[in-house]
């Protein structure tokens, strides 16, 4: 059973996601910081404030007597805006990495064009006027 897993594991394309998945969580990172760090407040300056800290208070909650904000309820766009920036910048660098892949691939050659000679059609016209002599 030893041998089956040591056999399984490496395997090429285990060995392949495993680094791939390595790699993706380091550039998730990469990309939450760039947008945190770079497009958030950019985008931040047009509404006047953090834009991670954007949302739309549905109930406005109570004030304890620590002067600590109790029961709010409230939808955070500018956070969920913010997943789908980052999202889009993923997509898009994997579809950039996925077509620059294709382009350094070997183009196959072509499949050899068929001998010409006569279609199928004259071969069966022939062996059928020999079969009439």
């Amino acid at each position: 059973m030893l041998k089956e897993f040591k056999d399984f594991a490496m395997k090429g394309n285990l060995i392949d996601i495993a680094v791939g998945f390595v790699m993706g969580a380091a550039f998730n990172k990469v990309v939450a910081s760039f947008t945190g760090g770079i497009i958030s407040p950019l985008i931040g300056l047009v509404f006047k404030s953090d834009f991670k800290t954007l949302k739309y208070i549905i109930h406005e909650g109570v004030t304890n007597a620590d002067g600590v904000l109790e029961g709010e309820v409230a939808v955070h766009w500018g956070e969920f805006l913010t997943n789908v920036i980052d999202f889009i910048i993923v997509a898009f660098v994997m579809f950039m990495v996925v077509k620059g892949a294709n382009k350094m691939k070997k183009k196959e050659a072509p499949a050899p064009e068929a001998p010409k000679g006569p279609s199928q059609e004259e071969l069966l016209a022939e062996i059928r006027d020999l079969l009439k002599k």
